[in-house]
């Protein structure tokens, strides 16, 4: 399809899981009211952020992949004919758990997963006591609308996703993300995170020639500590913002994507043409010491 009317749900969690799960679906609805024919929902919507502390009992949150959640999805996307992209806590199996976003295609069938590849092991985000690295590579969805790419939130940083998801196939690539601000922090600091993490995304559009959707959770969670700073948005093949979120707010919103961007973009700015892959070897290496 030429055009996409893609939504983003930017919401706030609470600690009670099936109560996330249900605004979300309402959110969801929201969405294909307005005419979105793709919905992407945050990095793990049905929960508050628990990686903020390493506590056992928070595996108790994690499920199969697909199971409860992604069958109850699967049932909404049917019902409206949208396709929808859910961030999860996934249980592979006893003592294997993976940060995963399952794709529901429009007629609800259940079209896979990406496994998150980068984990992050920060102050408030210790995400390395919980998830164990993606070993499915990189993924695209051949879905009703489009083909996309999806990657989640610390993978955001690396060129390297992008690259490789785009060279798949993918048409859009959607950032599941749940990313904030430490309360304690000052406002040139929180300006200084917020600019770099959506222009390192930005880049990507810019080098990929494709549209960004990057969709962040909103609220002040972790006892008052960390402010989730919302700011979703998305990008054009070019990296131009045709669509922002505010900081404070839950925002359901659509756009509509023109994918044959792409084509002009990628003819005018060839950057995929002229990518020297015969050069290109030492990026699999950590470090390249002088001798």
């Amino acid at each position: 399809m030429a055009k996409v009317k893609v939504g983003t749900v930017q919401m706030s969690c609470t600690a009670n899981k099936e109560e996330n799960l249900q605004k979300a679906i309402v959110k969801v609805r929201e969405a294909a009211a307005k005419g979105a024919q793709i919905v992407c929902l945050q990095e793990l919507f049905t929960s508050l952020y628990f990686c903020d502390v390493e506590d056992y009992d928070n595996f108790k949150l994690a499920e199969a992949i697909p199971g409860a959640s992604t069958d109850a999805l699967s049932a909404v996307a049917k019902e409206l004919g949208v396709v929808i992209i859910a961030s999860l806590f996934e249980k592979r199996t006893e003592g294997l758990y993976h940060n995963t976003t399952a794709v529901l295609d429009a007629d609800g069938s259940y079209l896979g997963k990406y496994r998150k590849m980068h984990i992050p092991d920060d102050p408030a985000y210790y995400e390395k006591f919980y998830f164990t690295p993606g070993d499915l590579g990189y993924k695209v969805f051949k879905t009703k609308f489009a083909t996309i790419g999806i990657l989640i939130c610390w993978d955001q940083w690396y060129p390297e996703a992008s690259r490789i998801t785009a060279l798949m196939g993918a048409e859009i690539l959607f950032y599941p993300t749940a990313i904030g601000w430490s309360t304690s922090q000052d406002d040139p600091t929180n300006t200084e995170q917020y600019n770099a993490w959506q222009t390192i995304q930005r880049s990507h559009s810019v080098a990929n020639g494709l549209h960004v959707v990057s969709v962040n959770r909103v609220g002040i969670e972790q006892d008052g500590a960390m402010k989730f700073w919302g700011g979703s948005f998305i990008a054009n093949p070019f990296g131009t913002i045709i669509y922002k979120a505010s900081h404070e707010e839950e925002e359901v919103h659509v756009e509509e994507l023109d994918l044959k961007l792409t084509d002009k973009y990628r003819t005018h700015w060839p950057f995929l043409r002229d990518r020297r892959i015969d050069s290109y070897q030492p990026i699999t290496k950590r470090y390249i010491d002088e001798d």
